[in-house]
């Protein structure tokens, strides 16, 4: 007998009928044995409903009540697969994630696990219930609801297989897996079999929109197996798990595009020590994450700064800019959301020469121009105009003879 995390995503529990879907595949499980903590998210497009109520009310509504606002959704579903399963006569227990103990930090709608406790969940489990847990909430030290961010419900089903010891962690969603990129982008993008928690990672964090990262990162650190499936279908999908020859053999793993980044320079930075930390503090205070950092050459005593930011966070890095280009003594600040970053990923990189040299050929082939490039063992990211992203994609998909394998 086994111990399966399933998760659940919103087009997965959508409506009722494919709710009741979601029960016959636990209830299936059931029936071979296994024991099944089920993970849910939101109906799709209730959160987005959620949130849009609480904007009606406010332009920038308290974070802790939109927490505890945007929470009911998983709830709802959580009800909901609960009377499904005790109808088809499979004895089940939703718990909120505060029952469940999934304990976070006090960061509102943004929060990280600390704990989870699974003395619960274990109970529940040996009283014979299959067990539903409300996905992307928690709880913090002073009682407070939290949720965990976009995607949160990854996060919480990994964290819970991991304080639970599951023998495997099953994502369900709308797609059969982990492609080579966004098949909606490039027809020849195929089914990736096996990719390791390192490439997930990377993929997770350049666009991809199968894992959440944080989700892939405790999956890494405790070596949970995950099992990224399609609701909709039998067919086996893309196991995520350690690295192995075979993972390393592939030069490159996927092409994906992150079309939620956003450009910001800061003018005229005196060249000093100390100016660029007094430029990225007090965002990281703010909880606002940075990725591609560009400092020019200095001239005449300046230099120009450019980072990027999620386009969830330009609004406040915004507020902040000209505070923080007076703070610093720089000239002005210019902010430019009309950019992608687009990526390749694989473990093969590192021991492959030229790999970069070849994106950047390919690109500039197609007339596309690179405005900032960052890079790691496995990965190289190119920021470009926005306009080019579908097209960079499939060129660099198809250069890398991803679809041919």
């Amino acid at each position: 007998m086994a111990l399966y995390v399933q998760k659940y995503g919103g087009t997965s529990v959508g409506d009722i009928e494919r709710i009741r879907n979601v029960a016959r595949r636990i209830a299936r499980t059931r029936q071979q044995g296994h024991d099944v903590i089920a993970v849910v998210s939101a109906m799709a497009g209730e959160t987005d409903r959620l949130l849009g109520l609480g904007r009606e009310l406010s332009e920038r509504p308290v974070e802790r009540e939109m927490d505890v606002l945007v929470s009911s959704g998983e709830q709802v579903s959580a009800a909901l697969l609960c009377i499904a399963l005790n109808q088809m006569g499979v004895k089940a227990m939703s718990l909120m994630g505060h029952q469940a103990r999934v304990e976070t930090d006090s960061v509102h709608t943004k929060a990280r696990i600390t704990r989870v406790d699974d003395e619960r969940l274990r109970r529940a489990i040996e009283g014979g219930h299959a067990v539903v847990v409300a996905g992307f909430q928690g709880i913090d030290e002073h009682g407070n609801i939290t949720t965990l961010g976009r995607g949160g419900s990854d996060t919480s089903a990994v964290a819970i297989a991991a304080a639970a010891r599951a023998d495997v962690c099953e994502i369900y969603t709308d797609v059969e897996g982990v492609f080579t990129t966004d098949p909606n982008v490039c027809r020849s993008a195929r089914k990736i079999e096996r990719i390791s928690y390192e490439e997930m990672l990377e993929l997770s964090a350049l666009g991809a929109k199968v894992l959440q990262i944080r989700s892939v990162e405790l999956a890494m650190k405790y070596a949970v197996p995950i099992h990224v499936r399609s609701s909709f279908s039998d067919a086996e999908g893309t196991m995520v798990t350690g690295e192995d020859e075979s993972l390393e053999s592939v030069v490159v793993a996927g092409v994906t595009s992150d079309k939620k980044a956003a450009k910001v320079t800061v003018l005229g930075v005196p060249d000093q020590p100390g100016v660029v930390a007094g430029v990225f503090e007090p965002l990281a205070e703010q909880n606002i994450s940075v990725d591609m950092i560009i400092q020019n050459v200095a001239t005449d005593g300046t230099t120009d700064l450019t980072f990027t930011v999620t386009r969830d966070d330009l609004e406040r890095t915004r507020d902040m800019a000209d505070g923080l280009a007076k703070k610093v003594g720089a000239r002005d600040f210019t902010v430019d959301p009309d950019v992608v970053k687009v990526s390749i990923v694989g473990l093969g990189m590192r021991s492959h020469a030229g790999v970069a040299a070849k994106m950047f050929r390919l690109l500039a082939d197609e007339g596309i121009n690179i405005e900032a490039i960052s890079t790691s063992e496995i990965k190289t990211s190119c920021l470009i105009r926005a306009k080019y992203a579908e097209l960079a994609v499939r060129v660099l998909h198809d250069g890398f003879g991803l679809g041919d394998r």
